[in-house]
C-alpha cells in the first residue's frame, strides 16, 4: 500500500512529456506560402524608400541627403517613375526568399530543439537555437536571393541599365555570367544573417518580456488590439535591431553590385571596401534604412500570422521561458 502511494505521488510530480509538433508537408507549404506573401508584399511596398536607400549608400552626391530630401531630388531629375525602379526582382526575389527563410526558421528551431533533447535544455539554450536556426534558414534562402538582388540594385543604380527584371537578369548574365550573378553572395549572406538573427530572435524575446509579466489568466484573456499592439511592437523594436546589424555589410553589398571596388577574391574587395568607406561610410543611409526595416518586419511578421491562420496553418513552436515548456 505504501509502495502504491509513493508510485502515485511520483507519477503526479512528473514533468509531462516532451511534445514536439510533427509539421507535415502541408504545414510547411503553409510556412512557406504566409512567409513568401508577407515578405513579396512588405518589400514591394518599400520599393520607393529602398531605391531612396540605395542610391544615398552609392551616389557621393546624395550621401549627404536625407530620405524626404533624396526622394525630392531623384522626383526632381528622374520623374515619379524612378521611385518604383527594380520593383520586380524586388518582388519575386523576396517572394521566393521570404518563403524559405519564414519556412525553413520553423524547420530548423524544431529541429535544434529535437537535438537539444527535453524542455528544460531547449528553453536553457534557447538563444543558440534562435541564432542557429535564423541563421540557416537565411542561408539557404539567400541561394535564391542572391541573383535577383543583384540584378535589383543594377537597374536602381545604374539608370537605363535595363527596362525590367527580365531584361536585367538576362543582362547581367550574358554579360557577366554566374559570376557576376553571384558576385554579392558572401556580402548579402553578411546582410541578411545578422538581419535574419535581429528579425527572429530579436522578436522572440520581445513576445517573452511582454507575456513573461502577464497571468496565464490575463495571457488568455487578451484582447485582439493588445495581441495585435505586442506583435506590431515586437516587430518594430526587431526592425531596429535587424537594420543596424546588417547595416554595414549592405552598404558594401551596394558598392559591389555597382562595380566598385578593386580586383581580387570578395573578401579582400570587402576590405579595401570598408577601410575606403570608414565607420560613416559604412552607416550612411541608417536612419532611412531603419524606418524601411521597422515597417517591412513588423509588417511581415503581422501578415504571416494572419495569412498561416487563413491557410489554417498550425502555430510554431515556442520555446519561450515564462512557462519554461515549449508551446505547440
Amino acid at each position: 500500500m505504501a509502495q502504491t502511494s509513493k508510485t502515485e505521488s511520483a507519477a503526479q510530480g512528473a514533468k509531462p512529456p516532451f511534445v514536439i509538433p510533427q509539421f507535415t508537408t502541408k504545414d510547411y507549404t503553409s510556412f512557406f506560402l504566409a512567409g513568401a506573401l508577407c515578405c513579396t508584399v512588405t518589400h514591394g511596398g518599400m520599393t520607393p524608400i529602398d531605391v531612396v536607400k540605395t542610391r544615398i549608400q552609392v551616389d557621393p552626391s546624395m550621401a549627404h541627403l536625407s530620405l524626404l530630401s533624396g526622394g525630392r531630388r531623384i522626383v526632381a531629375q528622374e520623374g515619379a517613375s524612378a521611385l518604383l525602379t527594380g520593383f520586380g526582382p524586388t518582388a519575386v526575389g523576396y517572394l521566393v526568399q521570404g518563403g524559405a527563410k519564414f519556412a525553413g526558421y520553423e524547420f530548423w528551431k524544431k529541429q535544434f530543439v529535437q537535438i537539444a533533447g527535453d524542455q528544460e535544455s531547449a528553453v536553457k539554450y534557447r538563444t543558440a537555437i534562435y541564432l542557429g536556426a535564423s541563421s540557416v534558414a537565411e542561408f539557404f534562402a539567400d541561394i535564391l536571393l542572391t541573383p535577383l538582388e543583384a540584378t535589383r540594385i543594377r537597374l536602381v543604380s545604374e539608370r537605363h541599365y535595363a527596362t525590367g527584371l527580365m531584361t536585367g537578369f538576362a543582362r547581367l548574365a550574358r554579360e557577366e555570367g554566374l559570376a557576376g550573378l553571384y558576385a554579392g553572395f558572401l556580402p548579402i549572406l553578411c546582410k541578411q544573417i545578422p538581419y535574419a538573427i535581429g528579425q527572429f530572435t530579436v522578436n522572440e524575446f520581445c513576445h517573452e518580456l511582454a507575456f513573461r509579466a502577464m497571468s496565464e489568466e490575463t495571457k488568455r484573456s487578451l484582447s485582439g488590439s493588445a495581441k495585435f499592439g505586442i506583435s506590431l511592437g515586437s516587430g518594430i523594436i526587431a526592425g531596429f535591431a535587424a537594420a543596424i546589424l546588417s547595416q554595414p555589410a549592405d552598404t558594401l553589398l551596394s558598392q559591389i553590385n555597382k562595380g566598385h571596388g578593386p580586383d581580387g577574391s570578395m573578401p579582400h574587395r570587402l576590405k579595401v571596401l570598408a577601410q575606403q568607406a570608414g565607420f560613416r561610410g559604412l552607416f550612411a543611409g541608417l536612419g532611412p534604412r531603419m524606418i524601411m526595416t521597422a515597417g517591412l518586419v513588423s509588417g511581415q511578421f503581422l501578415l504571416y500570422g494572419v495569412i498561416k491562420d487563413a491557410l489554417g496553418a498550425p502555430p510554431g513552436l515556442e520555446i519561450h521561458k515564462e512557462n519554461s515548456a515549449a508551446k505547440v
